[in-house]
C-alpha cells in the first residue's frame, strides 16, 4: 500500500526556515503526523513541526547532523498520547537528492527504535529537504523494511507534489493539446491525482467530465441521489431511460467515464457525505471538489479538508428571481462563486458564507425535519432555503472556473500570485468577474489541522463507526447544539 506525506504551506515554510539557516550545515526537525489509514493508501498528515535546536546538536556539518535521541523523548510521549506518527526530517544543503550512507545508518538505528517505543504498526519514517524546498522520504513498513514515500505534497496557494518514481515518457495522444498549454509536468501530476467530487449533479457533473477528459488518475464520486426528471437537464450523459430506471447519479457517471476509457479509475459511492464510508474514501484523496448547496454539507467538507489537509474547491451557483408582484419571475441576479480553501487558512465560516448557528439548523432539518419545523415556527432558528432555479450553461461555466482553479494551483499561469484568487465571483447579469484574497485564518478550524483519524470521525458523533446500540442515546437537537458549541 502506498504511503504519502502531506504538509500545509505554513508547515513547509517553518520546516524550510529551520533546516536551512544559511550556514551551509545540516539541521533536523521532527514532524508529528495525524493519519488517514485507508484501504487505497495510507496518508500521513503533518500535525506539528518541532525543530531540534541547533545548540542541542552535538555535530552539524555540510554532510551530517547528530543529536542525542533523548531530545525527542517528550515528543514521542506526545505522539503516543495522540496516536500520531513520527517523521524525522533533515536537510541536504549540498542538494543531494537521495539518502546518504550516513542517513542510512542513522535511520536504521532511530526509526525501528521509534516503532519499538510505541509498539505499533504505524508508518514512522524519515524525510529529506533540498535547498529548493523539494522533499523525498521513506518509512518503515510492517515487515521492518524501508519503503519510499509514494509522494510528498504541500497544500497552499500552490499545490506542490514530489514523487518517488520518475516521470513516465509515455504521454498519450489525447493530452497533447493541454500539455502544450500547461506542460508535461502538469499532466504527470494530473494523472497521478486522486480527486473526490462530492455532489454529482449541476456543477458536479461537468466537473467530473472535465477532470476525466484531462486524464485525472482517480475520481471518487459521492452522491446518494437517483436521477430524476427535474434534474435531467443538467447531468451530463444522463437520459430519460436512467430516470425511469431509478439509476443513481454516480452509476450513470461511472458508466460514462468507463466508456470514455482513457485511464481514469472511478470509485462511485451512492451515499451522501454524512457516512463514515464516504468520509474515509474522500480523506484518502489529494483534493476535493464540493458541488453541494447545503450548509451542513459544505461545513462537513470544510471540516474534513482541515482534518486531513486537503485543498477544497467549493462551487456555488445562485439565480435569484423576483418572488412576487408585477415582475414576478424576472431575473435579478445570475451569480456563481469559486472558493479555494486550504487548511490553516480561512474557511467558509470566516468568509461569512454561513454561521455555526445555520450549520446547526441545517443539521436538524436533515435529521429531524419535524423538530426543525417546530423551531422555525417558534422563531428559534431560520428556515432552510428552497430549491433554486438551475441552468446548465451557468453550471458549466462555474465548473470550468473550478477546474481552471485546480490547473492554476498545479501550474501557476495567472498574472497575479495564486494567493490573490482565494475567491472568484461571477455575475452574468452584470457581466462582471471579480477575485480577492482571504488571508485571515479561521479560528473555528485552526486547531484541527492535521488531526487525521480520530474517534468518532471528525469529532462528530453522527459519524461514529459504532453501531447505534453502542452509542449513548443523544437527540438530534443535542447533536445540532454540539455543532455550534464544539463544531468539530
Amino acid at each position: 500500500m502506498d504511503v504519502t506525506l502531506t504538509l500545509t504551506q505554513d508547515q513547509h515554510k517553518e520546516l524550510k526556515t529551520h533546516l536551512f539557516p544559511g550556514d551551509g550545515y545540516e539541521a533536523s526537525a521532527i514532524i508529528l503526523c495525524g493519519r488517514c489509514a485507508g484501504d487505497r493508501r495510507h496518508r500521513l498528515v503533518a500535525r506539528e513541526v518541532h525543530p531540534i535546536p541547533y545548540k542541542q546538536c552535538s555535530e552539524r556539518t555540510p554532510l551530517g547532523v547528530t543529536w542525542p535521541t533523548d531530545v525527542i523523548a517528550p515528543l514521542l510521549d506526545r505522539a503516543e498520547e495522540h496516536g500520531w506518527t513520527v517523521i524525522k526530517s533533515h536537510s541536504h544543503p549540498n542538494g543531494r537528492a537521495r539518502f546518504s550512507e550516513i542517513d542510512d545508518e542513522g535511520d536504521r538505528k532511530l526509526i525501528p527504535a521509534v516503532r519499538d517505543w510505541f509498539d505499533d504498526d504505524f508508518f514512522h519514517g524519515s524525510v529529506v529537504m533540498l535547498p529548493n524546498g523539494e522533499m523525498f522520504g521513506r518509512c518503515l513498513d510492517g515487515k521492518g523494511d524501508f519503503v519510499p514515500l509514494a509522494h510528498i505534497n504541500v497544500v497552499g496557494d500552490d499545490l506542490l507534489f514530489w514523487y518517488a518514481d520518475p516521470h513516465s515518457d509515455n504521454i498519450p495522444d489525447f493530452v497533447a493539446s493541454h500539455t502544450q498549454a500547461f506542460g508535461e509536468g502538469t499532466f504527470e501530476r494530473i494523472r497521478r491525482l486522486s480527486i473526490a467530487v462530492v455532489g454529482c449533479s449541476g456543477t458536479g457533473s461537468p466537473v467530473i467530465e472535465q477532470l476525466t477528459r484531462l486524464g485525472v488518475g482517480e475520481l471518487v464520486l459521492v452522491d446518494g441521489d437517483i436521477i430524476e426528471d427535474r434534474n435531467i437537464n443538467r447531468i451530463l450523459n444522463a437520459t430519460m431511460n436512467d430516470v425511469q430506471a431509478d439509476r443513481y447519479k454516480v452509476s450513470v457517471l461511472t458508466e460514462a467515464i468507463n466508456r470514455i476509457d482513457i485511464g481514469t479509475r472511478v470509485i462511485p459511492l451512492a451515499t451522501n457525505l454524512w457516512t463514515p464510508e464516504a468520509v474515509r474514501a474522500v480523506a484518502q484523496c489529494d483534493l476535493v471538489f464540493g458541488c453541494v448547496d447545503t450548509i451542513d454539507g459544505r461545513f462537513l467538507l470544510n471540516t474534513l479538508a482541515t482534518y486531513y489537509i486537503l485543498p477544497y474547491i467549493d462551487l456555488g451557483v445562485r439565480i435569484r428571481a423576483v418572488p412576487e408582484g408585477e415582475h414576478k419571475g424576472d431575473i435579478q441576479a445570475i451569480c456563481g462563486s469559486v472558493h479555494y480553501l486550504k487548511p490553516s487558512g480561512s474557511s467558509l465560516i470566516s468568509r461569512d458564507i454561513f454561521t455555526l448557528e445555520e450549520v446547526a439548523a441545517a443539521g436538524l432539518a436533515r435529521n429531524d425535519p419535524e423538530a426543525h419545523a417546530r423551531q422555525v415556527k417558534d422563531g428559534y432558528i431560520g428556515g432552510v432555503a428552497v430549491a433554486r432555479p438551475a441552468v446548465i450553461s451557468l453550471n458549466m461555466s462555474l465548473a470550468s472556473l473550478g477546474v481552471h482553479e485546480l490547473l492554476a494551483r498545479l501550474h501557476p499561469f495567472r498574472d497575479n500570485p495564486n494567493g490573490d484568487y482565494d475567491h472568484i465571483q461571477v455575475d452574468l447579469a452584470g457581466m462582471m468577474m471579480d477575485f480577492d484574497s482571504k488571508p485571515d485564518p479561521c479560528s473555528v478550524f485552526r486547531s484541527d489541522v492535521g488531526k487525521g483519524d480520530v474517534r468518532p470521525l471528525l469529532g462528530m458523533l453522527e459519524l461514529s463507526e459504532k453501531t447505534h446500540e453502542d452509542i449513548d442515546t443523544k437527540t438530534v437537537q443535542e447533536l445540532a447544539t454540539q455543532l455550534v458549541t464544539s463544531p468539530v
